[in-house]
């Protein structure tokens, strides 16, 4: 495979991990799809980060864009020559890779956060809204009994852990692919593009 259809399939599988992420973020707000804990603001701290959002989101679908794009835009050339072209624009795809270095870097720093600080919940008997698990470093992971402390939101501890587990995961992924594209459009833009102007860019 060349360096710009491997540069525009990263870009797909980065905007299908973007939308995964603002979906999740957004559905933290919402536990168990009610918003009156929301409206109340009693989120957790690292819920209102908008590390799904913003960090595995919108600044990740800057560099999927910037990918899925790269084809139109590396045809023009410059002083005549069609290969100088492609090239700054492989190389241009580099800083477009950082950016989505640094949002999923934050949204994968925020996820394990989250998981290690545990959810904002209403415990039993006292009824006062805490961070129960705070103390524990993330062992309340493992211990399954602790979770049914939060009384309030209902299985808050299954939402928030399933949540930020996706979120945590797809800014890995999405890293990874931000540095593999890193590594990509270096060699493309060094190299030019291996393939005629009549390749597909199917991924």
């Amino acid at each position: 495979m060349c360096f710009g259809a491997r540069t525009r399939c990263i870009g797909c599988k980065l905007l299908i991990l973007a939308l995964i992420s603002i979906i999740a973020n957004i559905l933290l707000y919402f536990p168990n799809g009610e918003t009156r804990y929301a409206s109340e603001h009693r989120l957790g701290k690292y819920v209102e980060c908008l590390h799904g959002i913003l960090g595995g989101g919108i600044l990740v679908l800057i560099p999927a864009a910037v990918f899925i794009g790269l084809h139109r835009d590396d045809r023009c050339g410059c002083f005549g020559h069609a290969d100088c072209g492609k090239s700054c624009a492989m190389l241009s795809s580099v800083l477009a890779a950082v950016i989505g270095l640094i949002g999923s870097g934050y949204c994968i720093i925020i996820s394990a956060l989250g998981l290690s600080h545990g959810p904002y919940c209403s415990t039993h008997p006292e009824r006062q809204w805490i961070y129960p698990f705070t103390e524990s470093s993330g062992g309340y992971l493992f211990e399954y009994s602790k979770w049914s402390e939060c009384q309030e939101p209902h299985n808050i501890v299954h939402w928030n852990v399933t949540l930020f587990s996706i979120l945590l995961v797809v800014g890995v992924i999405e890293f990874i692919l931000c540095f593999i594209q890193i590594i990509n459009g270096i060699l493309g833009g060094l190299c030019g593009l291996c393939c005629s102007h009549e390749e597909a860019y199917a991924c």
